[in-house]
């Protein structure tokens, strides 16, 4: 017997049904999406992978790249374990940021703000109605800003928007906090004017579009940039395990640190952010335009990886062109 369902209870199960939208978008996507050289390469289709890498680098000088592509399949053959083989000494650097790139996206706080974001705005004074439609006017910002990332990443480079958008998330985290303390005090009780709401919300905002242009994105970019064939199965498995993790982490403490910190929280991750563009700015070289196949030389001429690397960065490094 069918059992009617009351007006309130759509509710739930129209947004539960909408998250199936975007997995058919990138379902139907993936059927355009070509192969890379690399996997061309690797399963023998070697005219393909050079029609490919002409097409992506819009030059049929690739002669050189296409070598180095060849050299670097023969020599992930090579690998029984990958696991193994990224614990050596010589891809310390890989190894370092499969775990903190991953691990310091999630302590930049953005996951607090996306995930709780109605519990967050009611708590500092919103109503249910306006905190609902706070944290939407969050996520659009979130999904625009991305678009920013996309049209300028190939053209600044990725430290310039990993290390402004860090900055930029420190000045939010700092402001939201002294807000919040300046209204809230530690008992966490107070009323807020609409233009005080308005500051608070502009700030999240501030925070949240900085993310996305930035750590968001890039946070899984240039992972996929930094690994060899060689180890890039295990080192990008890595990456996913930290990502996870840390986000199941920051999940379940997120409303304890909340009620114990209040105002701290925001400082407690602008502090988190200082620090990782702090590591961005000191640890990691640009990667634009640079082939994997290259990497391991980049590593060879940083002031730090170097002591790592057995190359030492003797070897010229090929820039690919960037040219479409």
């Amino acid at each position: 017997m069918a059992r009617n369902i009351s007006p309130g209870g759509w509710g739930w199960r129209i947004s539960l049904g909408l998250a199936a939208v975007p997995a058919v978008i990138m379902a139907g996507g993936s059927i355009f999406l070509p192969d890379t050289p690399n996997s061309l390469v690797a399963r023998g289709k070697e005219e393909e992978a050079r029609a490919m890498l002409r097409r992506i680098r819009g030059t049929h000088d690739i002669g050189l790249e296409y070598d180095d592509l060849l050299a670097a399949s023969e020599a992930s053959k090579a690998i029984d374990n990958p696991w193994k083989t990224l614990l050596e000494r010589r891809y310390r650097p890989q190894l370092a940021m499969a775990i903190l790139i991953p691990t310091l996206q999630q302590l930049t706080g953005i996951n607090v703000v996306m995930f709780y974001a109605p519990v967050l705005f009611k708590t500092i004074g919103f109503g249910g109605t306006a905190s609902l439609m706070s944290s939407v006017i969050s996520g659009g910002v979130n999904m625009l800003a991305t678009f920013v990332s996309i049209a300028t990443v190939d053209r600044l480079g990725r430290r310039k928007l990993l290390l402004e958008g860090g900055c930029q998330m420190i000045i939010a985290q700092f402001l939201l906090g002294t807000l919040i303390l300046i209204k809230f005090g530690t008992d966490g009780v107070a009323n807020i004017s609409r233009s005080y709401a308005i500051g608070v919300v502009f700030c999240i905002c501030v925070f949240v579009s900085a993310f996305a242009w930035s750590w968001g994105p890039l946070g899984w970019l240039v992972p996929s940039e930094i690994f060899p064939l060689e180890i890039r199965s295990a080192a990008q498995s890595m990456v996913v395990l930290f990502n996870m993790a840390f986000t199941f982490i920051i999940a379940q403490i997120f409303l304890m640190m909340l009620c114990r910190l209040k105002f701290g929280l925001f400082y407690f991750f602008g502090v988190c952010e200082l620090l990782m563009t702090a590591f961005i700015y000191f640890f990691l070289p640009e990667t634009k335009g640079i082939p994997i196949e290259e990497m391991d030389r980049i590593w060879g001429r940083h002031w730090y990886w170097k002591r790592f690397v057995e190359d030492g960065g003797n070897r010229k490094v090929q820039m690919a062109s960037t040219a479409v």
